[in-house]
């Protein structure tokens, strides 16, 4: 009688699962069965908070590991996919703020754009063939001249960001249309998760939310609060992302959910969540405490103002609904609920 081996499970490789999406996908595919090798880059300090209840399950750790590298070195890329030898690999990692692109524009263009060409080009130079899956943005169509985007909408990117985010998307399309490699951009607009960074504009007002609730503080100093942008879970966004690596052809997708909402319209929602009234004061001036009604202050900050902005961003992810299935299951509502009340939650406990 002959024995047969049973198969082994499906192999991912994911660059940035330290972050925001990395950690919800890392989550996404362990439930999958899936065996999930994280790349990390080599660090005197641990930057491993989002998916710490990960390492620590004593059930995954057979499953769930993590290996050093880096985009911006190439040999280290090798290393690991050699290490790995993954059937999916899901490029996340990159210098993802607008606002630092602007101060290091060589630094995001070397991570966010040549590190992708690196990545691309260890996988042609070992001769393996995993599906290959590129974060790409929403950030690639700039001021894009209709709204909304969708995957024919040209590119206009208008940050150092974006510039690398283009290249990638464009290099990402080069290997798989002239290498054959199964390899896709997922073109995501803004998602946002009590995972978020606390740079970022969402995380800022639910954390500025916890701590005047928390009174810590009694004000909040934003920049252009008019910007309307796209925003949704990305804890459904990462969903995408797989989806795309089960398709029978690769291609090219848009991921949002088509209504879009002002930075003013995700502090009213935070603020109203817990009771708190605001007010507003005008770009110049700084938010001095609650004002003589006892309302929080939002003050524009001009600071914060990017030297190049983009008004509204807003995407059409038909074609993903119709051919992967896909749609957003977090409203924008329920999204600005579940980041306040993480916030508080963890003010609390910090005070604790």
């Amino acid at each position: 009688m002959t024995e047969t081996t049973a198969p082994r499970p499906r192999r991912a490789f994911i660059t940035g699962v330290t972050g925001q999406d990395g950690s919800y996908l890392a989550e996404l595919l362990l439930q999958k069965g899936y065996e999930v090798a994280g790349m990390v880059r080599r660090s005197s300090t641990a930057h491993t908070s989002r998916i710490e209840h990960l390492l620590a399950d004593r059930n995954l750790q057979s499953r769930f590991r993590l290996i050093e590298g880096d985009l911006a070195d190439g040999a280290s890329l090798m290393h690991a996919l050699k290490a790995v030898e993954p059937d999916e690999i899901y490029n996340l990692a990159a210098q993802s703020h607008v606002g630092v692109s602007f101060e290091m524009p060589g630094y995001t263009a070397d991570v966010t754009g040549v590190g992708v060409v690196r990545l691309l080009q260890a996988i042609r130079d070992l001769g393996i063939t995993p599906r290959f899956y590129q974060a790409s943005s929403s950030e690639i169509f700039g001021r894009a001249e209709s709204n909304p985007q969708y995957e024919q909408t040209p590119l206009s990117p208008c940050n150092p960001y974006g510039a690398a985010k283009a290249m990638a998307f464009y290099m990402t399309r080069i290997y798989r249309e002239g290498y054959g490699l199964f390899a896709v951009n997922g073109i995501l607009f803004n998602h946002e998760s009590p995972r978020r960074g606390e740079t970022f504009v969402t995380r800022k007002i639910t954390r500025a939310v916890a701590e005047i609730v928390a009174g810590r503080r009694d004000q909040v100093l934003l920049g252009n609060l008019e910007a309307r942008r796209d925003w949704g879970f990305a804890g459904d966004y990462v969903e995408a992302m797989w989806l795309m690596l089960q398709a029978d052809v690769p291609q090219d997708y848009v991921i949002a959910t088509g209504e879009t909402h002002s930075v003013r319209e995700f502090c009213e929602l935070a603020f109203a969540h817990v009771g708190l009234p605001l007010t507003w004061k005008g770009e110049g001036l700084s938010a001095q405490g609650l004002d003589p009604q006892g309302r929080v202050v939002v003050a524009v900050d001009p600071r914060f103002f990017r030297p190049s902005d983009i008004d509204c961003l807003q995407g059409d992810s038909s074609m993903a609904r119709s051919e992967l299935g896909w749609k957003p299951q977090v409203t924008f509502e329920a999204l600005v609920r579940m980041m306040v009340d993480a916030d508080l939650q963890k003010v609390r406990a910090e005070g604790a």
